[in-house]
């Protein structure tokens, strides 16, 4: 596959889950599913990578819940 400009795409990353370790492929030309993923987060600043869908999802929901 190329791009526009003649170069050639780079295909899935396969990562694991800085989470849980649970492997799965992240699609960099927008195809990952994350981008239609309604969970957000805070993009990490500590050098993290992707998380899957059940880790992104349930960190979502404990950043989003006041501390008590």
């Amino acid at each position: 596959m190329t791009d526009q400009l003649g170069n050639l795409s780079p295909g899935p990353r396969r990562l694991a889950c800085s989470g849980c370790g649970t492997e799965f492929s992240c699609g960099l030309s927008g195809l990952c599913w994350c981008v239609t993923e309604t969970a957000r987060l805070p993009m990490p600043v500590d050098g993290g990578d992707c998380l899957c869908r059940e880790c992104l999802r349930k960190m979502a929901t404990q950043h989003a819940s006041p501390l008590s």
